[in-house]
């Protein structure tokens, strides 16, 4: 028997289908909508899908029609261009809000993210620290969470979210190009010493928080929460796991970070990088978010480590990256292009 019909925005996206094949099994009806057609054949026929845009209230609104839950991952990622990100992650998420509150679904998540905290000057980061985005992604995220907020205040029960960076199957995107270096015998370079904690998050873990989220009481889950792993050392070492995995003797170079940061601001200017603001701003700081709440409130107990997440990831690269060889794009279900920094691979 159905415990319920599950709308899913963003369905085929790396989080949409880890997510939907886990409520297959947990035994839910699905409807996905997303730009891009349903194409996993390992459950195509077991769903509702359908090729449409958030922005399109009405398109919204068919699909929330007898849905008891909706759970919305349909992002535009920071590759895209700022007006994107705002028509799609603000007015997008406002649309999908509306419509569930119009329909009177049992519960909305919110996928968020810890790029809302901006680039922070202390650790861990909690869930009532200030919100300050980098870039048009982060401030965008900000905003589509202050509409939630708003519609938590009229009595829909809201959970938001903020993963930390999440990997495992399906997830490419800039990730691609490390595990690239990796099977090709390369090592890889890092900003700064890498000696800085930065917390990563799998996939799996995260669906067992938003199931939480679907399935516990709504005086629990009518709130925000970080999700992140529990274990993590530092980038260097965890990244280090993968490369003495792949077995050719390769390490993770340090490379100072002011000289490394300029360089990525001048080549992402010039459209030849494959690195946004954030992700090279913070990748030789200190990441990581308190998941006190999530334990303390939802019973969330994570289950895999950093290096867990990476080397899972990459086993899964490893057995399907024939499948996207030649293939490029501006979300994690492909490979991001390298632009420049496919020239440097060569001097590692």
């Amino acid at each position: 028997m159905s415990k319920g019909k599950v709308f899913i925005t963003g369905g085929s996206g790396f989080l949409g289908i880890n997510l939907i094949r886990r409520l297959l099994e947990e035994n839910y009806k699905i409807i996905s909508l997303d730009l891009l057609p349903f194409d996993y054949e390992d459950c195509k026929d077991k769903i509702e899908w359908i090729v449409g845009d958030i922005r399109d209230k009405a398109m919204v609104d068919k699909c929330t029609d007898g849905a008891d839950y909706v759970i919305h991952c349909a992002a535009a990622l920071p590759l895209y261009k700022k007006e994107d990100i705002f028509s799609t992650d603000i007015d997008g998420s406002r649309n999908v809000v509306e419509s569930a509150y119009e329909h009177k679904v049992k519960r909305f998540i919110q996928i968020s993210t810890t790029a809302v905290y901006g680039i922070p000057d202390h650790h861990p980061l909690y869930e009532t620290d200030k919100l300050d985005g980098v870039g048009p992604y982060g401030v965008a995220k900000i905003e589509a969470e202050k509409v939630c907020a708003l519609y938590r205040e009229k009595g829909l029960v809201t959970s938001i979210i903020r993963p930390k960076s999440f990997i495992g199957p399906e997830r490419l995107g800039v990730f691609a190009m490390f595990y690239e270096w990796a099977k090709d015998g390369h090592g890889f370079p890092m900003i700064g010493s890498g000696k800085n904690q930065y917390q990563f998050l799998d996939v799996d873990d995260l669906c067992d928080a938003i199931i939480l989220c679907m399935t516990l009481d709504k005086e629990k889950v009518n709130d925000v929460f970080n999700i992140g792993a529990k274990e993590f050392t530092t980038m260097k070492e965890d990244y280090q796991a993968v490369l003495d995995y792949a077995g050719h003797g390769k390490k993770i170079k340090g490379f100072p970070a002011k000289p490394a940061i300029w360089a990525l601001r001048i080549l992402e200017a010039m459209h030849l990088s494959p690195l946004y603001k954030w992700v090279y701003e913070t990748a030789c700081e200190d990441s990581f978010v308190s998941i006190e709440k999530a334990e303390k409130m939802l019973g969330f107990k994570p289950k895999y480590s950093n290096k867990d997440a990476l080397l899972r990831n990459y086993k899964w690269y490893l057995e399907n990256y024939k499948k996207y060889e030649g293939k490029t794009g501006v979300n994690h279900r492909v490979p991001w292009k390298q632009g420049i920094l496919k020239i440097v691979k060569k001097f590692y």
